[in-house]
């Protein structure tokens, strides 16, 4: 069976548990679906936030994610994969990623799942602002992000 690879960004919010269902739906040879799901955080560092604007270059955005996925499916023996990520002004407690990544056995699927992560949390084409009572600023990168995502470059 061919593996099946699913890429949105979209505004709308995401049912995880229907996500899996569509993955999974017919297939026999799946054996471990390895679940990450980011959430908008209330507080960072004790200071409330109200909610977070995500922004991207649409076209950039996709390809360079769907770079990403070719690059797990052709790393790890996966039988699908689904990447959603939201855009837009996302509130406390509401989804931002999804991450599934399926494979025959569990350690393909937590590894590829591992490094699509490390890879949208470093380096995807997306730009975060924060809403704060304080005011609104935009998120600049950490450098924890770089070296998570540095581990998975092939030497």
């Amino acid at each position: 069976m061919a593996a099946k690879v699913t890429i949105r960004i979209q505004q709308a919010d995401f049912d995880i548990g229907r996500e899996i269902a569509l993955l999974t739906q017919g297939r026999t040879d799946i054996g471990a679906i390895v679940t990450f799901s980011g959430i908008c955080r209330g507080s960072e560092g004790g200071e409330a936030i109200a909610a977070l604007t995500l922004e991207h270059y649409p076209d950039m955005a996709e390809a360079e994610i769907a770079r990403h996925a070719e690059a797990a499916m052709s790393r790890w023996p996966l039988t699908g994969l689904t990447v959603i990520h939201r855009v837009g002004r996302i509130t406390a407690g509401e989804n931002i990623v999804l991450v599934l990544a399926a494979s025959a056995h569990r350690q393909a699927a937590f590894q590829a799942a591992e490094f699509l992560m490390d890879y949208l949390k470093a380096n995807a084409p997306f730009w975060k602002r924060e809403e704060k009572p304080t005011g609104a600023n935009w998120v600049n990168a950490h450098s924890d992000d770089d070296v998570a995502a540095a581990r998975w470059t092939k030497s």
